[in-house]
């Protein structure tokens, strides 16, 4: 059976060195984090998602996934790692991708085949992983195959996903393409779409994320607009989707994840015409200080006041906090004084000008001050809930009314229902 290496074992490179290890490959995962390879050997599982430490023990018992902090040969490389994103300049970090290949490049042989997983802007298969990779001497598409087959999984979710969604294929030509194609054909469930033309199957990834982001600005605006009117968007929303042709998406607090808020920059980032998707992507950044404006509305200035902030992941039931809208808004909060006691990270802060405790119950994060629910709601003037977690759909207003000083609630994700209507709490739904 062909060998695989699988560089970079985080969300999405372990999940996949598990699968291809659990379908008889023998898979060897590398990582530059060498506690992440001391823990995998220890049998600790670093990724919190459902199923994965099961899935993950059961490939590493076999023989057939074995960890590693060295580079070796493979018939097969696959770059999972990660592409960090700065805010402020709107660019990419594709380091890691050139390290991985500088990293593959002096153990490259003829008939190996290279594929890039990690998301990229347009163009970044061939303009910069190829030139790294044929610095061992080998030209793509004739010495070794290079493809890019990027992954659409969701969080708490992946095991599945990973078998059961379709995968686009492309490669720098139809060789590298087919070569890909009989890896993942293995255990993919789904359709496989190819193309032999890597920098389409980079592009379309981003579309599908630019699209969803997009779709969600709009129902922000909508959310927005409703409230001048005094409707409830979600009703409109709800009733315009019976429309064959329409599917408005929900509202919310904005998005987060590591896909959402990133890859409309990335599908424009070699471009000049960024326009409307740029506008969605500045309305679900705004959601924050618009989910303040609302809470404002209620308790007045924030100032003196003790706000918790209810979910830190970026999702329902999971425990990944990337961009999370609660983050962005446990921090616009901070903002609206001069000098604010900061929870937000573990060194920050020296005030007592406004109060913002932050609790969830999937998220561990040591850089984080995560409270338990009663101390974060314990005498709070208002709560804000922005995450769906089912935890949250099931509070007790009884309780949560004595815990609180004020009750005042802001649903950013609709969670709570209408029976919340007959309790003493005024909730403001986003």
């Amino acid at each position: 059976m062909s060998t695989i290496y699988v560089h970079g074992l985080g969300y999405i490179g372990l999940p996949t060195a598990a699968m291809f290890a659990n379908y008889d490959y023998q898979v060897t995962g590398y990582d530059t984090d060498k506690a992440v390879i001391e823990g995998l050997r220890d049998g600790n599982i670093h990724v919190d998602e459902p199923g994965l430490r099961a899935f993950v023990t059961r490939a590493l018992e076999s023989g057939n996934l074995t960890v590693s902090d060295e580079v070796g040969e493979a018939k097969y490389h696959i770059i999972a790692v990660p592409t960090p994103f700065d805010d402020e300049t709107k660019e990419p970090t594709l380091e890691y991708v050139k390290d991985a290949g500088e990293a593959i490049a002096p153990h490259l042989r003829p008939g190996d085949t290279v594929i890039l997983e990690s998301t990229v802007p347009p163009g970044t298969t061939v303009e910069t992983l190829q030139p790294v990779l044929e610095e061992s001497g080998l030209d793509a598409g004739s010495d070794f195959a290079l493809v890019h087959c990027p992954e659409t999984v969701l969080p708490g979710n992946i095991i599945t996903e990973l078998k059961q969604n379709d995968r686009i294929i492309g490669g720098v030509n139809g060789v590298s393409m087919e070569a890909a194609v009989r890896l993942y054909e293995s255990f993919v469930e789904g359709e496989i779409y190819t193309t032999a033309d890597a920098t389409t199957a980079e592009f379309v990834k981003l579309v599908q994320n630019t699209y969803r982001d997009s779709n969600i600005a709009i129902a922000n605006e909508i959310a927005k607009l409703a409230d001048e009117y005094g409707i409830d968007s979600r009703e409109a929303i709800s009733l315009a989707n019976n429309h064959p042709r329409v599917n408005v998406h929900q509202p919310g607090p904005g998005v987060g994840g590591h896909c959402l808020p990133v890859d409309p920059w990335f599908l424009g980032q070699n471009a000049d015409n960024l326009d409307l998707i740029a506008h969605a992507r500045e309305i679900n950044d705004g959601m924050a200080d618009y989910v303040i404006d609302r809470l404002e509305d209620e308790v007045g200035t924030v100032v003196d006041k003790k706000i918790a902030v209810l979910g830190i992941a970026y999702k329902g039931n999971v425990g990944d906090p990337r961009n999370s809208p609660g983050l962005k808004i446990a921090r616009q909060l901070q903002t609206r004084t001069e000098r604010i006691e900061s929870p937000v990270s573990a060194d920050g802060g020296i005030s007592n000008s406004i109060e913002v405790t932050l609790s969830d119950p999937h998220v561990e994060d040591q850089t984080l001050d995560l409270l338990p629910l009663e101390e974060a709601v314990e005498e709070a003037e208002a709560a804000i809930i922005a995450t769906d977690h089912d935890e949250y759909s099931d509070l007790d207003p009884q309780w949560l009314s004595d815990q609180m000083s004020n009750d005042v609630i802001v649903d950013t994700k609709a969670v709570l229902g209408t029976s919340w209507d007959s309790t003493t709490f005024t909730v403001v739904t986003i």
